[in-house]
């Protein structure tokens, strides 16, 4: 994607990009979705709004975690990886949240009460298995704490789980558009489709999408599948492109170490091409160079919305980062 010549749009289904001034950009017909969760916004027209990213905390590897099976952590540190997103969502614009990883019930509690006391930023609720989310869900409740996402359900989801989300009465869930069946965009597209259908039944009011990409391959197919669902069914939608380059095995080894920070900035910034809305970026602490790269591609695009007459809101990164 990119400009094109001011006769080229004419080649293009009308459904797929707008002429205005000489400028083509996004045109979706479908209404683009765009939420409050918490005191951060996701969603809309692509590059007329910055990307939010989401950093994790408390997975497996992480250096802030000092015993994995009781949970025990470096308060000290995680509350510094956590200022340290905090302070580049600030320089750049780009709004954040964070993915809380949880390996045990027993952990969910102070994981979630340390989190939410130090930052007012959503969380992501990720449990590594279906059973540690569901007991989120009645934590989130008798504590209070508010603006979560539900980290994630899919396909596969069994009826114990979402019928703990619709007795909840939590309102945002991020949909994993992974189908084992099918690892093509159609499959990831279907399989969102279904999930859609799933979580209204059950009272969701703020599906977010993630197209599931898994590998270096997958990452054309999950960036194909976010302008697909956002042509199909508007909602917010992104992914964790990071995991594009954790798995490339002859990275390092072929490439060398140092290859791997700017990897992980262009799978991020192919994601925006495609219309992405949010990015699952991976390890916190890496948001020191994720942000700086993710703004200025946020930037480059704006220009294809500015020229088309529309003004951007002075928080955008066009306006913080130079």
């Amino acid at each position: 994607m990119g400009v094109f010549l001011r006769n080229d749009y004419k080649q293009l289904p009308v459904s797929h990009v707008i002429k205005l001034r000489g400028v083509c950009m996004f045109n979706f017909e479908k209404e683009q979705k765009r939420f409050s969760i918490g005191n951060t916004e996701i969603g809309g027209e692509p590059w007329r709004y910055p990307t939010v990213l989401i950093g994790t905390i408390f997975y497996k590897g992480d250096k802030t975690v000092e015993d994995e099976k009781s949970g025990k952590f470096d308060k000290e540190k995680a509350e510094e990886v956590i200022k340290l997103q905090e302070e580049f969502s600030d320089k750049t614009g780009n709004p954040c949240m964070i993915d809380v990883v949880v390996s045990t019930e027993e952990n969910m509690r102070k994981h979630l009460d340390f989190v939410s006391s130090v930052t007012d930023m959503p969380i992501l609720m990720d449990g590594v298995i279906s059973s540690v989310k569901i007991s989120g869900l009645d934590y989130i409740k008798e504590a209070g704490i508010k603006d979560v996402v539900y980290n994630s359900i899919t396909i596969d989801s069994g009826q114990d789980e979402l019928k703990s989300i619709k007795e909840s009465g939590i309102e945002s869930v991020l949909l994993l558009a992974m189908n084992m069946k099918d690892f093509t965009s159609k499959g990831r597209v279907d399989a969102a489709k279904q999930l859609v259908n799933t979580v209204q039944e059950i009272g969701v009011t703020k599906p977010i999408i993630d197209t599931a990409i898994l590998d270096l391959p997958s990452l054309g197919a999950g960036c194909n599948a976010i302008y697909q669902l956002k042509t199909e069914v508007g909602l917010p939608c992104g992914s964790g492109a990071h995991n594009a380059v954790d798995t490339w095995r002859g990275l390092k080894s072929k490439m060398g170490k140092q290859a791997k920070k700017p990897a992980l900035a262009v799978a991020n910034a192919v994601t925006i091409a495609t219309g992405a809305d949010f990015i699952l970026y991976g390890p916190i602490k890496h948001a020191d160079f994720i942000f700086p790269a993710v703004a200025m591609v946020d930037v480059a695009f704006s220009s294809m919305v500015t020229e088309s007459g529309i003004r951007l809101d002075r928080s955008h990164p066009r306006y913080k980062i130079a």
